[in-house]
Parts: C-alpha cells; sequence; structure tokens
C-alpha cells in the first residue's frame, strides 16, 4: 500500500468517527486544512536549516498539543479567530475559521494521534496532494455531503500532461481548477 492511501485511509476513517458527531465531510476537510497549516508553520519553524516563524508563537501548534480536556477547544478556538485577524495571506486564509470538532478528546486524538505524528513537510507535495484530493474526492461522492464536486484523478491528469508535454513558456489553462492538479503536474 502507498504512504499516499495509507494516509487517506487513515484520515477517512477518523471522518467517520467524527460523522457521528454532527461533522460533515467537507467540514472535516476544512479542519484538516487549518491544522495541518498549523502543523507545517511549526514544522517550518522548528527545522534546522533556514527556519521561518510564520505563525505568532500565541497561536502555534505547541498551544495545541500543551492543551487537554475543554481547555483544547477553548484554546483551537482562539487560535482560529486570532488567525483571522492577522494581516496579510494569514489573515485571508483563516477569515471565517471556526472549530466544528465540539468534542475536546476527538479533537486531541485528531491533533495528536493522526496530524502530528506525521512530518507533513516530508511527505511530498504528490503525498499531501493526492490524500487532500482523495477526501475531497470522497467528500463529493458522499450522498450525505451534497458536494456535487468531481475531481480528474492524479492518474489523468499525469497522462494529459504527459502527451501535451508543455514548456515554461506555454499557458496553461485550468478554468474548473480546485485543487490545482493539472497545475501542480505541469510545474
Amino acid at each position: 500500500m502507498s504512504d499516499a492511501r495509507r494516509l487517506v485511509d487513515k484520515l477517512w476513517a477518523y471522518c467517520d468517527v467524527l460523522r457521528d458527531d454532527g461533522v460533515g465531510v467537507i467540514e472535516y476537510t476544512e479542519q484538516l486544512t487549518y491544522l495541518l497549516f498549523l502543523k507545517m508553520a511549526h514544522e517550518r519553524a522548528t527545522r534546522k536549516l533556514a527556519a521561518e516563524q510564520i505563525v505568532p508563537d500565541e497561536y502555534s501548534w505547541t498551544r495545541l498539543l500543551d492543551a487537554t480536556g475543554a481547555e483544547l477547544e477553548t484554546t483551537y478556538s482562539s487560535i482560529l479567530s486570532g488567525l483571522a485577524l492577522e494581516s496579510g495571506m494569514i489573515g485571508t486564509i483563516f477569515r471565517k475559521a471556526q472549530n466544528r470538532i465540539q468534542d475536546p478528546a476527538k479533537l486531541r486524538r485528531l491533533i495528536v494521534d493522526l496530524i502530528d505524528k506525521e512530518n507533513w513537510s516530508s511527505t511530498g507535495t504528490d503525498i499531501k496532494g493526492d490524500a487532500y484530493e482523495s477526501l475531497l474526492a470522497r467528500g463529493a461522492s458522499d450522498k450525505g455531503s451534497g458536494a456535487g464536486q468531481y475531481f480528474t484523478p492524479r492518474a489523468l491528469i499525469q497522462a494529459i500532461v504527459d502527451v501535451m508535454q508543455p514548456r515554461v513558456d506555454d499557458y496553461l489553462i485550468d478554468p474548473a481548477c480546485g485543487t490545482g492538479g493539472f497545475l501542480l503536474v505541469a510545474h
């Protein structure tokens, strides 16, 4: 089993746990996006070479790891609302972000057991992209989510790019860009 497949299966299995609490597939994917951003920002800030802090200390990943019980839910919510007030790209990413996971024990399991155990910065773009697209595709095909979205499989994207053989000076137009699969593979 590939690393991407293992990761997607692991993430998807936890989605079913949260579904019982009323967290839909799209909401779960949204929460994963916020949490993965924070984890990868932490990895960037703590790497040995060219460390760069992009998230202020008061909103750091370690604050989530240090919090337990009801404090974790409060901490996560305050991190999301605080980041929404930041200037620039960070504020744009977290604008209107809300915690959808109301059970602190399940939130802790997601943070500690699923996300923190992986080194996301070293997994490679394809694994993260495949995992994200697979979750979105599963969400779109889930009758309960009503997303009605469709995603081009990576293998088909790769085949199209192989046939077209884009060069650096070519234009790449993907009007229904979604997760940017064509842009990523063409790059």
